[in-house]
């Protein structure tokens, strides 16, 4: 046989042998349709029968001379005979194209089957796929939503995974949803201007601020301090989700898409066009927004609040507990005493409603005059008394007591009480005012010294020892002196605080009006006889003045008693 012979031998015998084919997806023709069975030709006199069942019943029956592709699962060359499947083949060409839009990033369609734990079954073209039920929107399935109404659904979707071992294939379209909202949200970007209005619908309210839905895109925020030019407290006050609202672009981000909104950009800014009544001098109403120690913030008009200091409040310079008289929404009267818009700058005052009692107090309260008021504090060296408020007056200790030292102002006056009090000095300029109160009384230094003559004794309890002395009380309220190297006991032991001896007057200290004294073991003697005596000692007279009770009397009536003895 020559090679030609052979060539075309060979040629002849792959045109009419099957072709070896087995496990590979082939097109055929179908030759007939019976009750059960579609008898089907890939050609080369290789015939296969399929079960009718691989045919859907949602799908169009077989026809005779229709051309599908089958898989061959075993072919038999010596018989002719094929074992093909229609349903492996649609499946491999399913697994082949869920293969390619995955590496594509391509979208494919599926049809929600059933529910299952943790999501629902897919349908893609006989493929089943699991669909995660936080992949279904791009919010989360609750526990009240109707996943009835899922089922039988058509829709798109991404496939995010694939098991090819086990044939397992995940997607998922929450995803193609985020990723044509990110193209929107490009699109937007791309167009959007700051200055630009916008319409939207309140989305949620939190306390910072409201999150407004721009057509159903993109959100952007709102913050507090941009809702209104007056202060607001909680954007509840004054919008709630599904409100309409009219938002200006201040800024936004291109990269992270946030998109930062204003309202009140929309109206004029309070400061820069205030309204003609607002000036210095003008009394205003307003409600206080804040309290504070320093004073009160008050809201004169929406956007525009006024500083109210402490020391505004009241002529009267005792502090006001300000957290105890007012609280915010307090409406108040207050008169502008600075006005300054381009600095944002509002001072009120209160005070300043009615005139300073100090214009007119020089003819109030001339040198001289007495007059009632409340002592309101007090320092180591006087008190503070408040004629009316705002005209207040300072008493020194050394005018407390004609005939004592007052080492503290306590020891004479409380605060809260009304006394009685004779102006001394007054300069209305500077605010000053000094206050007398023992000067409501006569100066009984004469009477002292008529009492408390040097070389009497008296009787007196010791007050206090210090390092130089005792403060010793006498008689009628008096106190004297007793310096240290004067002082001593009769039983030779240290004198004790709240002690009664006898004291020997020793000087009178006219300058600093005091009486110095000196301790006296007991009553004083001399030798000698007197007219009408034959002789032995003579004693003196017994001390002159004695003290009964250590509780301190007043001024007036101490004075009473040294009169009255002295009229003896």
């Amino acid at each position: 046989m020559t090679e030609t012979s052979e060539l075309d031998l060979h040629q002849l015998y792959e045109a009419y042998s099957p072709p070896r084919i087995q496990n590979a997806i082939v097109k055929g023709r179908i030759i007939a349709v019976d009750k059960n069975e579609v008898l089907i030709s890939i050609g080369h006199k290789a015939e296969g029968r399929i079960p009718l069942s691989e045919w859907a019943s949602d799908e169009p029956p077989p026809q005779a001379g229709q051309e599908i592709e089958v898989y061959i699962e075993t072919a038999d060359a010596q018989e002719g005979g094929l074992r093909v499947s229609r349903r492996l083949a649609h499946s491999l060409r399913t697994w082949e194209f869920i293969q390619h839009a995955m590496q594509n990033d391509i979208p494919i369609e599926g049809v929600i089957r059933r529910r299952t734990k943790g999501g629902f079954v897919v349908d893609i073209s006989g493929i089943e796929a699991f669909l995660p039920g936080s992949q279904v929107d791009l919010k989360p399935l609750r526990a009240s939503d109707s996943y009835e109404e899922l089922l039988g659904r058509r829709m798109r979707f991404k496939v995010v995974k694939i098991n090819p071992a086990q044939y397992n294939v995940v997607v998922s379209h929450k995803a193609l949803l985020e990723e044509e909202l990110a193209r929107q949200k490009e699109r937007i970007l791309n167009i959007l201007e700051r200055g630009q209005v916008l319409e939207g619908t309140v989305k949620n309210v939190a306390s910072f601020g409201i999150f407004v839905d721009l057509g159903g895109v993109m959100d952007g925020l709102v913050h507090v301090s941009d809702l209104s030019w007056g202060r607001v407290s909680h954007p509840e006050e004054l919008y709630k989700p599904g409100d309409k609202v009219q938002v200006v672009v201040l800024d936004y981000d291109s990269e992270s898409g946030r998109v930062n909104l204003g309202i009140k950009q929309l109206q004029p800014n309070p400061w820069e066009v205030p309204p003609e009544w607002l000036q210095v001098g003008a009394v205003v109403e307003g409600t206080v927004v804040s309290v504070a120690d320093y004073g009160l913030v008050v809201e004169v008009i929406p956007g525009i609040e006024g500083l109210l200091p402490v020391f505004e409040l009241s002529w009267s310079t005792t502090p006001v507990e300000v957290t105890k008289l007012y609280k915010v929404g307090d409406k108040i009267q207050a008169k502008v005493i600075q006005f300054e818009p381009e600095a944002q700058r509002l001072t009120l005052s209160l005070k300043q409603l009615s005139p300073d009692p100090w214009l007119h107090a020089e003819e109030r309260y001339p040198v001289g005059s007495t007059h009632k008021g409340i002592v309101k504090n007090y320092t180591m060296i006087g008190a503070f008394v408040e004629l009316e408020p705002g005209v207040e007056g300072f008493v020194n200790v050394r005018d407390l007591s004609w005939i004592r030292r007052v080492r503290h102002p306590s020891e004479i006056l409380q605060r809260g009480q009304e006394v009685e009090v004779v102006v001394l000095d007054i300069d209305a300029q500077n605010k000053r005012l000094r206050l007398g109160y023992k000067q409501l009384s006569e100066d009984p230094w004469e009477m002292i010294r008529a009492v408390f003559q040097p070389e009497s004794y008296h009787e007196g309890v010791i007050a206090r020892i210090t390092d130089a002395g005792a403060q010793v009380e006498l008689a009628f309220g008096v106190e004297g002196f007793c310096p240290m190297h004067y002082l001593k006991s009769p039983t030779g032991e240290a004198p004790k605080e709240g002690e009664t001896m006898l004291f020997r007057v020793i000087e009178l200290d006219e300058q600093n009006r005091t009486i110095v004294l000196a301790q006296a073991s007991s009553r004083p003697t001399r030798k000698g006889k007197k007219k009408g005596e034959e002789g032995g000692e003579a004693h003196l007279p017994e001390p002159k003045t004695r003290v009964t009770t250590r509780q301190k009397i007043g001024d007036l009536e101490a004075i009473s008693q040294l009169r009255a003895l002295l009229s003896k």
